[in-house]
């Protein structure tokens, strides 16, 4: 065949060939994952993608580029150009969360396919309450959630894919320990995905239906990203940290700056970051609303990977090092440029990551807001700041205070990124150096991060300060309480704050009293980057899905579960115009998916559409009375909570539209933001902008995203109108009618971003719909 005779050419002739024969097929023979033995790392497809497509566009490329070209499905004919085309990709891998895994798995089975294509895995991290502490909270959550659990671990068992038990750890901690690596290309159910990019790979957050086209074979589908760089120069030291650049970039691009593009850091400045501080400024990355962002492969990576048991795919690595960093004379979008030298400790907040202060400014400003000085709560850990690094220079700031007889004067909780960190720190004694100082170590989960936390210090209501070094802090999200001020830091900011109890404490130079009554400075902490001996793995944690395949294997769900439910399909469009959508409500200001569809104690119903669909914009402000979840029913003339509108609108054959500001669906991947919309009778969300990850999420589930042609359309429309959507059939969905209560109209053009895969999803009703159509 032509591909040997291609073989023979490129391996010589003869002896020699021999030798470089064995040489290649050594070489090409690498585990993408100890769990995964026969599945393998493929940099020579990924190099002769590359190629293709760099003698195509006929210009370097950046990393972004060569990775995200690289698993184009078709390298030779794909329509590509920055910020534009839709590529069509094949990534390497699945992973997914517990709280979205559920959706996704249960659209996986109403797919009818037998196996998932890619390697794909599950992990348990997001229904563990924090409450007492590590073991009793992880018993808890055992007990609790033992009939989800036991749905994903036997729908793992029976499609083919890994489960990872609660009490394993953190999904993006445990991807970059075992299967992030320069090079792949990895989709995840959570947006914290981006966290891979520490590791030289392109991690991007997605929706559940996203996953499942991934895990049924199908091609997924990304706007082409553009490229923001971020050069980064000098050498960080002292106090400032990984997660400093990151909110330093978060004040200057904003929580919209990153939307439709990645951020790619370089320039000499990166070899002074540790891999897993490289991972940090990553995660949060999904704070600014990039698609991802990643480093350039170099010796801190193979470092971490030769630590972390891959030294067989850091050698291949090395063989491959031109193709993981950008190449010579490439081009960026925009440029950012940070001077590690010159950058200070940051802390952001509150309500929003972006809010950039330097520490030194922090007392003024929040005296001037009016913000409480007094921290009530330092939390460090989370799958932004959980690595062995991070926990041994919060434990050298906490050493120094007991050594002179302090102890925290704020509470302070520990969250462990993974069982092996956990593990590791109790046998290098970080975890009884932070206890000591006061401190309570949480389950390996996400925990208050994501508001699985049962806070009892504070009343709801009552104004206080807590510092985390967390990624997000949108109003209410760690505790529930609106009135909690959360800022965002690095685990070693967050440590000395919580010793020293007030937010206008700024290590670099005031002083605590010790014990003794003597006035001290802390010193800036230090600690390795990796633990000088091998990492501890702690208790084994991972379920391999059977050898002998699950076709035997059932997956129950129970008819009267309240925590689970099988999916019926959307109904298909029915080929007309939409006419008359009554306004359900226009949101005024930051609507968020935490705004949409809630967390914390909902988290429990993420398998359960109806259910959870009861807290549909309960978050979200009434532009009508500036109140939350209190809106006009237009058919009784009474007022009531958003989703029991929603259904009595739904029940009365009544078809709805939200308008919505700036930005809208920022943050959490969740998908049940836009799939409770359209089980409770929604067709239609009109607004300004909207972020990436809820745009896609609601084309998948059959809605019309639409955004404002002229953003200040959206002070004509009432919160009691009437709206028609025109133009449908030929899917230009241009013109709007409004019809207002007092017998007047006004009319306005709209935008859509659908092509033409995306449009078959909208009239089949779902993507999942059109999926079956084409089986």
């Amino acid at each position: 065949p032509p591909s040997y005779h291609k073989m023979n050419l490129a391996l010589g002739q003869g002896v020699r060939r021999l030798h470089v024969s064995a040489a290649f097929n050594a070489k090409a023979k690498v585990s993408m994952s100890r769990f995964e033995p026969s599945n393998y790392v493929s940099y020579e497809k990924l190099n002769e993608n590359v190629n293709i497509v760099r003698k195509r566009l006929n210009r370097p490329l950046t990393l972004s580029e060569k990775i995200v070209y690289g698993h184009l499905d078709d390298p030779v004919g794909q329509d590509i150009a920055r910020g534009h085309t839709y590529l069509r990709l094949r990534p390497d891998r699945v992973a997914m969360q517990d709280a979205t895994a559920q959706m996704a798995m249960l659209q996986f089975i109403s797919s009818g396919l037998p196996c998932v294509a890619v390697p794909s895995t599950i992990h348990c991290d997001h229904l563990i309450e924090a409450q007492i502490g590590g073991a009793k909270d992880l018993a808890r959550a055992k007990d609790i959630n033992a009939e989800v659990y036991n749905f994903l671990a036997s729908a793992g068992a029976k499609y083919g894919v890994g489960f990872w038990k609660p009490g394993s750890g953190i999904i993006h901690q445990i991807i970059l320990e075992n299967y992030a690596y320069p090079g792949v290309l990895l989709i995840g159910t959570d947006s914290h995905t981006p966290n891979g990019g520490g590791l030289g790979s392109i991690c991007i957050g997605v929706g559940g239906a996203d996953a499942v086209d991934v895990m049924a074979g199908i091609p997924w589908e990304l706007k082409c990203p553009k490229v923001i760089g971020v050069k980064l120069t000098g050498k960080l030291s002292g106090w400032t940290s990984p997660k400093d650049v990151i909110l330093k970039v978060a004040g200057i691009l904003t929580v919209k700056g990153g939307t439709g593009a990645i951020v790619e850091y370089h320039g000499p400045g990166v070899d002074s970051i540790s891999c897993t501080g490289m991972a940090t400024i990553c995660n949060m990355g999904a704070e600014i609303g990039a698609t991802t962002s990643v480093f350039p492969y170099n010796h801190r990576m193979k470092t971490y990977l030769e630590k972390t048991g891959r030294g067989d795919i850091a050698s291949l690595a090395d063989d491959y090092a031109d193709l993981l960093v950008p190449d010579p004379g490439c081009e960026y979008d925009s440029i950012v440029e940070i001077n590690l030298d010159e950058l200070k400790p940051h802390i952001n907040g509150p309500f929003t990551p972006d809010l950039a202060h330097p520490m030194a400014d922090i007392g003024a400003t929040a005296v001037k807001n009016g913000w409480p000085l007094e921290v009530k709560v330092g939390l460090i850990g989370s799958c932004t700041n959980s690595s062995y690094e991070d926990m041994g220079r919060s434990a050298s700031v906490a050493k120094q205070a007991l050594d002179k007889g302090l102890k925290c004067k704020a509470a302070f909780t520990i969250t462990p990124g993974s069982e092996q960190i956990r593990a590791t720190i109790e046998r290098d004694g970080y975890s009884k150096i932070l206890g000591d100082v006061g401190g309570m170590v949480l389950a390996n989960a996400c925990g208050p991060c994501i508001g699985q936390w049962d806070r009892r210090d504070v009343k709801k209501g009552e104004k206080n300060t807590i510092v985390t070094s967390y990624n997000r802090n949108f109003t209410a999200r760690n505790d529930a309480n609106p009135a909690t001020h959360a800022f965002v830091a690095s685990p070693e900011i967050v440590t000395a704050l919580a010793i020293a109890g007030t937010l206008d404490f700024n290590p670099e130079v005031d002083y605590l009293t010790a014990a003794n009554g003597e006035k001290f400075k802390l010193e800036p902490p230090s600690a390795d980057e990796l633990p000088k001996l091998d990492f501890d793995p702690g208790q084994d944690t991972y379920q391999h899905p059977p050898a002998e395949g699950g076709s035997k294997l059932r997956v129950d769900v129970s008819p009267t579960s309240t925590r689970l439910q099988l999916l019926e399909p959307f109904d298909k469009w029915a080929g007309g115009d939409l006419e008359d959508l009554q306004v359900l409500i226009k949101v005024k200001g930051k609507c968020t998916t935490d705004h949409i569809s809630a967390a914390g104690p909902w988290l429990k119903f993420r398998g359960h559409l109806d259910n959870i669909s009861n807290n549909m914009l309960i978050g979200a402000v009434n532009i009508e009375n500036d109140g939350i979840n209190k809106i006009k029913n237009q058919l009784t003339g009474e007022y009531g909570g958003v989703p029991d509108v929603a259904r009595h609108y739904k029940a009365n054959g009544l078809s709805w539209v939200v308008v919505g500001d700036d930005n809208y669906g920022e943050g959490s991947s969740r998908e049940h933001a836009a799939l409770e919309p359209r089980h409770l009778g929604g067709r239609c969300i009109i607004v300004k902008s909207f972020a990436r990850i809820h745009e896609t999420n609601l084309k998948k589930q059959g809605m019309l995203p639409l955004t404002f042609q002229i953003p200040a359309d959206y002070d004509k429309i009432r919160p009691d109108d009437k709206i028609s959507i025109k133009g449908l059939a030929n899917f230009t969905p241009g013109k709007v009618i409004v019809n207002h209560s007092d017998g007047s109209k006004d009319d306005f053009q709209l935008n859509h971003t659908f092509n033409e895969t995306q449009i078959e999803w909208f009239q089949a009703g779902s993507a999942l719909n059109r999926m079956k159509e084409l089986q």
